[in-house]
Order: structure tokens, then C-alpha cells, then sequence
């Protein structure tokens, strides 16, 4: 019969099985059910014997912060230690992931020999061999990319549950020494690994020979300022060059004090000259007022010369002869020149040379003196400025040759210590590694595993266990997919129909 899918014909009453419904498809698919359970049991029993119980080693690595590497850099670096930090997650997950790497694997593989079967069951060598069959053409290097997948698919690399620093590593195999052999292995690569990641190789040898490079750069610089003050007879030519400019600064001030002073001359050479135009040469010192004695003494001798020449001419001659007339016009001539001479006075003065003169014309002549002083030192300043600016000039040139040796013993210096500071703090490092000190430790080291990780007494129980509820499952499904009806009240209750007969199936 058909079966067909109904809704309850009342939406409002309850719908109830009974334990008799729950267990008739058990006792309806008893065979499928039996058949079932013997079959899994039976393999389960074979699979007991059969396959060796697997032993488990385990190795915990704890990700902690108590060393800190420094950097492997070119540039001078200060790293400043703040507290202890804590690892994050990133730092974790870098070593979960160089746990796994393929390089670390590949060398467990060689180191435990999985590339060769340490399996010695039956089935194992058959499966071996079918494998040889099929591949005859398989190289050791085929061998050993197999094995390191299968180590990679067997271990088991996580945190700890409780997101704690540490990193719990398995591995399972038939045989104990193996498994410990694994973990062991793993355990020292994996350090080895650690620091060569974390250290980049050859960088002590790197730091060694830059460091020895730049000892001889600074060896020959100061070989090389060593010459040049030898050569150039100056040790330090900034400082001369500084007290040159102070002396070119005085000369210069000295030379606009001697310009200011010989402009200044110059004036006053002008100035006296023109007060020695309008000043007399000359200046009188005595001045007497006084009738005129001699000339009335001379007028008077005449006056009695002619007076007695005319008494002579008048005994000889009359008063109107010539000679007699002529002697009387001399007489009054020589009496009005007597009234006129009694009526004129004569000043009589002494002169000297004129002091005012006398002082501009010294002064002039040292002012004189000095403008050609004054001349003669604006010409010697300029020259010896010029002299001195063409020295400072020259003290530039090797001022810049030695500040440029100077330099180059300062970066050469500096390289080298730099240089010298980071191979000792690579010394340090190597010295830790080879102490084994680094920011990875096996906290939990792996030991030979005493007893498999389940025992036959276990997997038996499980495997009966696990049989029972395969085939309760296997009954179940094989009497859910079959379309028949079951039992009368199926016919009721779907078809709504009543039943008068029911007639077991019967094999």
C-alpha cells in the first residue's frame, strides 16, 4: 500500500506515541539491524587487533618576552625597555607558523628517518608495496615531499585554550621511541629555526668587517689632517682667520678715522688760507707824533743862505734888478715853506712781524703736515687692508680644506663607532644563542609516551558503542524511506477508512 502524508484530521488533539511505536521499526528492520551490528563489530574487533594503538608525545613551547634582540640596522638605534610587554597574538601565531614551516619538517623527516616506513603491520607493507607498483618511478625526493606532508597532517599545533602564551604541539604514532624521536627533533629545529629567523645570518661578520673597514677610513683621515697642519704650518686657521677679521675691522676703523682726519685737514688748510689772505703780513708796534725839526732846521739854514745872498746882491745891485728880485721870491718861498713846516707833524711808527699771521701760517703748515700724514696712512691702511682681506681669503680656502679633513674624521669616527657598538651587541647575541637564551622556551619537553593514547579495552567498548548506535540509526533510516504502511491504525489515520482485516506481511 501507498503512503500518503496527512494532516491530523483535529487540529486540537494531541498527538502521542507510545514506546510500542518508537520500537516496532526496530523489531521491523531486526535484520538490517543485527547484520549491521555484527558487521561494524566484527571490523571494529579486526581493526582492534589489527591496527597498533597509537602513542602520543607532546611538547608545550612558551612565547615569553625576556630577551630583546637588537636591531640589525645601519642607523644608530636606542631601544627604550619599557616594563615587560606582552605578547601579542601576532608573535604567537609567527611561531605557531615556523613550527609548521616546511624546511623545519623537512629536516625532522631526515633526522627521524619518516621517509623510510617504520610501520611493520602487514597492511602497511602491502599498501607500501601497491604504493612502489604504482609509482615505480618515485625518487628519494618524492619519498621525502611525502613524508613531510604526512608529518605535517599528523601534527597538531595550537594555543593554549585559555589564550595563554603557550603553544601545545602532538604527534601520534604506532611506535613510542618514534613519536619522541619526532617531538625531539621538532623541539631542536625549531630553535634553530627561531634564531636564525629572528637573527639574520652573518650579520656579526657584517658589523666585524664594517667596523674594521672604517677603522682604517679614520686612521688614514687623521693621517691626512696630520699632514695638512704639518704642511700648511696652521693648526688652527678658523681662529686665525677670526683674529685676522678683528685686525681688518680696527684697520678699517682706523682707516675712516684717518679719511674723517684728512678731510677734516683739508678744511682747515682751506680755512687758513683763507685767514692768511685778509691777515697783514706786517703790524706796527711803536707809533710817536712829532713837528717836522729837521725840515725847519734844513728851511732855516736856506732861509739865511738866501736872506745873506740877497744882502750881498743888493750892496752890488738896485732892488729891482732881477737877481735881486729873484733872491726875495726865493726868501718867501723858503719863509711860507718855514710856516707850513711849523704847521705840519710827523708820525713816527715801528713795525714787526704779525703774530695772528705768524700763528695761521704754523698752523697751516702742521695742518698741512698732517693731511699728508693723514694721506700717506689712508694709503698704507688700504694696503694693508687689502693684504690682510687677500690672507683671510687664503685662511678661507684652507679653513675649508681642514674643516672638510675634520669631517671626514668625524664621520669616520662615528662610523666606526656605531660599527663597533653594534658588533659588540651582535657578540652579545651570538653569545646568548649559543647559551640558548632567546624569547622561546620548551616549557613541557617531550618524553618517550609510556602508554597509547587508547587501549584495547577502550576501543572495543567504543567501537561497541559505536556499532549499537549505527545500527539503531541504519534501522531507523531504512524503515523511514520505506513507503508502506506499517500498521492498521497508519490506514485509519491517513486514509481515513475503516479497517476490517489486517494481514501481517509474511516472509
Amino acid at each position: 500500500m501507498e503512503k500518503v502524508n496527512r494532516a491530523p484530521r483535529d487540529s486540537e488533539e494531541t498527538f502521542k506515541i507510545s514506546i510500542r511505536e518508537i520500537v516496532a521499526p526496530l523489531f521491523r528492520r531486526s535484520r538490517i539491524l543485527i547484520v549491521t551490528f555484527v558487521v561494524l563489530l566484527t571490523i571494529t574487533a579486526l581493526a582492534a587487533f589489527l591496527v597498533p594503538a597509537p602513542y602520543k608525545a607532546h611538547m608545550s613551547v612558551l612565547v615569553k618576552r625576556d630577551r630583546l634582540d637588537p636591531l640589525v640596522s645601519t642607523e644608530a638605534t636606542t631601544q627604550v625597555i619599557t616594563g615587560s610587554p606582552s605578547v601579542t597574538e601576532e608573535e604567537t601565531n609567527s611561531e605557531l607558523e615556523l613550527l609548521q614551516s616546511h624546511d623545519v619538517l623537512e629536516k625532522v623527516v631526515v633526522a627521524s628517518g619518516l621517509d623510510k616506513s617504520h610501520d611493520d603491520t602487514w597492511f602497511s607493507q602491502v599498501f607500501s608495496s601497491i604504493g612502489r607498483r604504482l609509482m615505480p618511478g618515485e625518487t628519494d625526493a618524492d619519498r621525502l615531499e611525502h613524508a613531510v606532508r604526512n608529518l605535517a597532517k599528523k601534527l597538531k599545533v595550537e594555543t593554549g585554550a585559555t589564550k595563554n602564551n603557550l603553544i601545545e604541539v602532538t604527534y601520534k604514532s604506532p611506535d613510542p621511541h618514534l613519536s619522541y624521536t619526532v617531538m625531539h627533533a621538532l623541539a631542536g629545529f625549531y630553535m634553530e629555526k627561531h634564531v636564525e629567523v629572528h637573527r639574520p645570518f652573518g650579520s656579526s661578520e657584517f658589523f666585524a668587517g664594517e667596523t674594521e673597514k672604517y677603522k682604517h677610513a679614520l686612521d688614514t683621515s687623521e693621517e691626512r689632517l696630520r699632514n695638512f697642519s704639518r704642511t700648511q704650518g696652521l693648526s688652527a686657521p678658523d681662529v686665525e682667520r677670526t683674529d685676522m677679521a678683528q685686525d681688518v675691522a680696527n684697520a678699517i676703523g682706523q682707516l675712516k678715522i684717518a679719511e674723517q682726519m684728512a678731510a677734516a685737514d683739508v678744511a682747515h688748510i682751506r680755512s687758513d688760507e683763507e685767514q692768511l689772505s685778509i691777515t697783514p703780513e706786517r703790524s706796527s708796534t711803536l707809533q710817536q707824533l712829532g713837528p717836522a725839526d729837521k725840515l725847519l732846521e734844513d728851511l732855516t739854514e736856506q732861509l739865511v743862505a738866501a736872506k745873506a745872498k740877497r744882502a750881498q746882491l743888493a750892496v752890488k745891485y738896485d732892488a729891482q734888478y732881477p737877481l735881486v728880485r729873484e733872491a726875495d721870491d726865493e726868501i718867501a718861498q723858503i719863509q711860507a715853506a718855514i710856516v707850513a713846516g711849523e704847521n705840519t707833524k710827523y708820525l713816527t711808527a715801528t713795525t714787526d712781524k704779525d703774530a695772528t699771521h705768524e700763528l695761521i701760517r704754523e698752523d697751516l703748515s702742521k695742518t698741512q703736515a698732517d693731511a699728508a700724514s693723514q694721506r700717506a696712512s689712508i694709503v698704507a691702511l688700504k694696503a694693508g687692508i687689502k693684504d690682510l682681506q687677500s690672507q683671510m681669503v687664503t685662511l678661507d680656502e684652507k679653513a675649508l680644506q681642514q674643516r672638510d679633513l675634520l669631517r671626514d674624521v668625524k664621520v669616520n669616527e662615528d662610523n666606526f663607532l656605531l660599527y663597533q657598538s653594534k658588533w659588540d651587541q651582535q657578540q652579545m647575541s651570538d653569545a646568548l644563542d649559543r647559551t640558548k637564551i632567546s624569547n622561546v622556551a620548551i616549557a613541557d619537553p617531550p618524553e618517550v609516551p609510556a602508554l597509547p593514547v587508547y587501549s584495547l579495552t577502550t576501543f572495543l567498548l567504543v567501537g561497541f558503542a559505536g556499532s549499537v548506535l549505527i545500527s539503531i540509526v541504519a534501522a531507523y533510516g531504512v524503515d523511514y524511506l520505506d513507503a508502506s504502511f506499517h500498521t492498521p491504525a497508519q490506514v485509519i489515520d491517513i486514509l481515513d477508512i475503516p479497517v476490517v482485516v489486517a494481514i501481517p506481511k509474511r516472509a
